[in-house]
């Protein structure tokens, strides 16, 4: 451990070691390393984005021109084929009924060419009402034009599959006046629409055997003489690439590629006449325009087809109705992604990153922005020169040892939380520009059996091959004395079994979360009993806690809170968010305060066990009837939402504390008969009952206990959807969880191995959930992060997966670090506090009494206290510091009332 956190050099050796804070420390030159090879991803990643996509930095012509399936034709995937498809770099969102008729705002999209733009609008019309698009497709001639409406959207269909009708030069005229400003004047006012897209060509390849090539080109040549009107327009405004001007505009004017058929199932009729030649060559001409005349060519179109034989629906020319929703999607992202940023209306999960830019940076962004690049580095790194100055001089002046003591522990305090406040902000700028800027790239996640299977015998192997002893435990063989076995022996549920038990559990989350692996029901069940494991050890450590050390204190319960929310309450600041999207701080804090207040209620009274099991059950009644009678939670909201400006979403929050509504209480059950029987454990204290039966009972225990597991992955692999399953999780997840944690405590062997990178991770795992959702995964969730530099499609993505992972561990680790030393100087106020972090089920030692991280009374060296010897050469101004700084330090009442005072104002003033 670094001197820094050391109090006593008592030798000679020992100063000039703790004042040289430059000396040889292997953590200090890991952790540099470490910092060293994150810069360089966010160097990486911004040269990507101001030298390789200067010219589309919003991915405008990646999403008009490129992309490919992440599920192709015959590929290990999951469902059938061509469902996800990804533009390079952003990811495209998937349009529903009302986001499309915000985007159009009662103006139309038309729709104009042959039977292959028919599918893309009636695709379209799909999304905006399924049923009723269903219905309109059976009563629709074949050769007709078509209209649909709903809800003040509308979009039409005319069938000109030569394009050439009048219709299309009265809409291509529309189109021109309104671009360029002026009313367009004839017999009947005609509003231009909001998009159009034209395509044809393939009736020139059949009915005209001759010249198929020079009627198409004269056709499309009289519409691009509106194209490029608009066109140079937008050169006019300045634009270097019109597509991009064009974008939160009026009107948008696209042309669909010749779809290139599927010759193989074409009918005889057919294939004697479109071929391959015909359809390439008119393809060639549009590519022609598109590239020399800035002609808006949705090349993606033709790169969905290609080489992708379920693509197609059996007459060879018309795409299968996924691959038509796709095109109807690509579309309404072109047109309607940076209207919605334009408008505002863009809320959390930002998933709509292809051709739009993200939000404005608000005041409160910009001032963390301004803490994490300039103040707080600033101040540290002076402080430190500081404190190095400090040091050399204690070479050549004789300090006494006490006085020497108090200078460095006083400057490495400061210097301690100075580095704590500047990881912590540095870590909320890495979160903002990782997913809330262009800098990274943002992709769909695929889900792959493969894929998942490996990373998961992956973790297995790590975590096999770093198995230790715990300490404090001697090996078998080692002569010893029956009491010295015992106490050498580990607890039921000792700190490093609990450390393996978050991280391996919190491994598994994060390969569920990257692989995409929720449309998997059977690792679906087994998350959401993970998840619940987390619940039950919060029951368990917490109950624990308050039967042994009975501490109710106003200190106690606010280090809980503020270690378990203050990464959860400040990054919906800086990354729109809310409280309640980083939903395992909320649902555990919400526990935390029900086992608080279910045995502070009669404390007196806890040594009965039969007066504790009564309120626990109250208290599960209770809280049942509050999560389940609709009214009281809706009360509890709209109070917030009024007074607090917080606007929470009431049935996903009921959704969540349902799944685990008695986990935590049998966490609570088991925690009391642990502490009723001692560091016999539960399982010893579920025997003590039967006296000499005590050795078959407990046979009988874990014999159950190995029973219940794989009946309950037989019994939950009957359910039949997701829905069906979580409404039985509450009431079945306590078996498999308790049966596990009897099998891992059954015999010392087992209790006195653990995983040690598992422990690692389970150490920060509060951190590596929270921060998961903007630094390693993307779009908050909903896709993944990427620097944009390796071409992902072979070995170079799993390359960039392990670059993107060690640097997501890493700043997970520093946070962690860094929010328990502003807990404490929260808390304490620079006192060593009760400062709880997510370990809360360090619950006992090898003597079986409780041992939880930070919870020593013995006071430490105050953060802020004597800062007049600090800042001697300013006089009276410390003083005056140090008197501001009374009421702060002092009374933790105030304190935290100044927390919640500033929360208040940034929620009424910040949008």
């Amino acid at each position: 451990m670094s001197s820094l956190h050391s109090t006593k050099p008592t030798s000679p050796m020992g100063l000039l070691h703790a004042i040289n804070p430059w000396r040889w420390n292997p953590q200090r030159i890991l952790h540099r390393g470490l910092f060293c090879f994150t810069l360089g991803i966010a160097i990486a990643a911004l040269y990507r984005y101001c030298w390789i996509d200067a010219r589309d930095p919003f991915k405008c012509d990646a999403l008009l021109n490129h992309g490919r399936w992440l599920d192709p034709s015959n590929g290990p995937y999951l469902g059938r084929p061509l469902q996800n498809w990804q533009p390079p770099g952003c990811m495209l969102h998937n349009y529903q009924a009302n986001s499309v008729i915000s985007c159009l705002d009662s103006r139309k999209v038309v729709f104009i060419g042959d039977s292959t733009i028919r599918q893309v609008f009636w695709a379209t019309a799909k999304k905006l009402n399924r049923e009723k698009a269903e219905v309109e497709m059976k009563k629709a001639e074949e050769h007709s034009d078509i209209e649909f409406s709903q809800e003040g959207a509308k979009i039409d269909f005319i069938w000109d599959p030569f394009l050439n009708s009048s219709k299309l030069r009265d809409e291509l005229m529309a189109y021109k006046e309104e671009g360029l400003g002026s009313t367009f004047q004839t017999g009947q006012h005609r509003e231009s629409a909001s998009l159009i897209l034209l395509g044809g060509g393939l009736w020139y390849a059949r009915y005209f055997p001759v010249n198929s090539l020079k009627q198409f080109k004269i056709a499309i040549d009289e519409i691009v003489q509106f194209m490029s009107s608009a066109s140079t327009l937008a050169s006019i405004t300045g634009g270097s690439k019109p597509f991009l001007k064009k974008v939160g505009s009026s009107n948008f004017l696209l042309l669909a590629p010749i779809q290139r058929p599927w010759y193989e199932s074409l009918s005889p009729l057919r294939s004697e006449t479109i071929t391959r030649d015909k359809v390439e060559t008119m393809n060639e001409y549009l590519q022609q325009l598109s590239a020399f005349q800035d002609v808006d060519v949705i090349w993606s179109y033709s790169l969905m087809t290609y080489g992708q034989p379920d693509a197609y629906d059996e007459t060879g020319v018309h795409v299968v109705d996924r691959v038509a929703a796709k095109k109807a999607d690509i579309l309404l992202n072109l047109r309607c992604n940076a209207e919605t940023t334009r408008k505002g209306n863009q809320r959390y999960p930002f998933n709509k990153t292809c051709c739009s830019n993200y939000r404005y940076s608000g005041w409160v962004q910009w001032v963390i922005l301004c803490a994490g690049f300039l103040v707080l580095p600033g101040l540290y790194l002076t402080r430190f020169q500081g404190w190095a100055n400090v040091s050399r001089g204690a070479k050549s002046i004789r300090y006494r040892n006490s006085e020497l003591r108090h200078q460095r522990g006083h400057f490495s305090l400061s210097t301690k939380l100075l580095h704590a406040l500047t990881v912590f902000t540095l870590s909320l700028c890495y979160c903002f520009y990782a997913d809330r800027t262009q800098v990274f790239n943002k992709l769909h996640k695929q889900y792959s059996s493969r894929e998942f299977t490996s990373l998961c015998l992956l973790t297995l192997i790590l975590g096999i091959l770093s198995v230790r002893r715990s300490a404090g435990t001697a090996p078998r063989n080692q002569k010893s004395n029956w009491a010295q076995s015992q106490q050498q022996d580990q607890p039921f549920l000792s700190r490093d079994q609990t450390d393996e038990w978050k991280g391996w559990m919190q491994f598994i989350i994060l390969i569920y979360h990257y692989t995409g692996a929720s449309k998997v029901l059977w690792i679906y069940e087994i998350i959401r009993l993970l998840v619940a494991s987390y619940l039950f050890m919060t029951g368990f450590g917490h109950t624990v806690f308050f039967l042994k050390k009975k501490d109710y204190s106003v200190r106690r319960v606010a280090a809980v809170l503020v270690r378990l929310n203050l990464l959860s309450c400040a990054l919906p600041y800086m990354m729109r968010t809310d409280y309640l999207f980083y939903y395992f701080a909320p649902l555990v804090t919400l526990w935390f305060f029900v086992i608080y207040f279910t045995f502070k209620v009669g404390q007196p009274y806890n040594k009965s066990l039969a007066f504790l099991l009564m309120k626990i059950l109250l208290s599960a009644v209770l809280i049942t009837s509050v999560i389940k009678i609709h009214g009281i939670l809706e009360l509890i909201f709209a109070v917030l939402r009024y007074t607090c400006r917080i606007h929470w979403d009431v049935k996903e929050w009921r959704f969540r504390v349902f799944l685990d509504m008695f986990i935590v209480y049998a966490g609570m059950v088991c925690g009391v008969l642990f502490v009723r029987f001692g560091s016999s454990g539960v399982i010893g204290g579920m025997t003590a009952y039967v006296g000499g039966y005590r050795i078959s009972l407990r046979a009988i225990i874990i014999f159950s206990s190995i029973v219940i597991i794989p009946t309950h992955i037989t019994l939950a692999g009957r359910f039949p959807t997701k829905f069906v399953y979580n409404r039985w999780q509450p009431y079945i997840s306590p078996l498999p969880i308790l049966a596990f944690v009897v099998l891992r405590n059954s015999h010392r062997q087992l209790r006195n191995f653990y995983s040690s990178i598992f422990a690692w991770l389970g150490r920060c795992s509060l951190e590596t959930f929270v921060l998961q959702f903007h630094i390693w995964l993307a779009a908050d969730t909903k896709g993944l992060l990427s620097i944009g530099i390796l071409d992902l499609r072979g070995r170079e993505k799993w390359i960039e997966f392990g670059v993107l992972t060690a640097a997501f561990f890493w700043i997970s680790w520093c946070v962690a670090g860094a929010t328990s030393v502003i807990t404490d100087w929260i808390v304490a106020g620079g006192e060593k506090s009760t400062a709880m972090d997510d370990r809360s089920t360090d619950v006992v030692n090898n003597e079986g009494s409780m041992e939880i991280i930070g919870t020593g009374t013995t006071a430490n060296k105050n953060l802020l206290v004597d800062d007049d010897i600090r800042l001697r050469p300013f006089g009276g101004i410390s003083s005056g510091i140090t008197r501001i700084g009374n009421p702060w330090r002092k009374d933790l009442r105030v304190r935290i009332g100044m927390m919640l005072f500033v929360i208040w104002v940034l929620n009424m003033t910040y949008t």
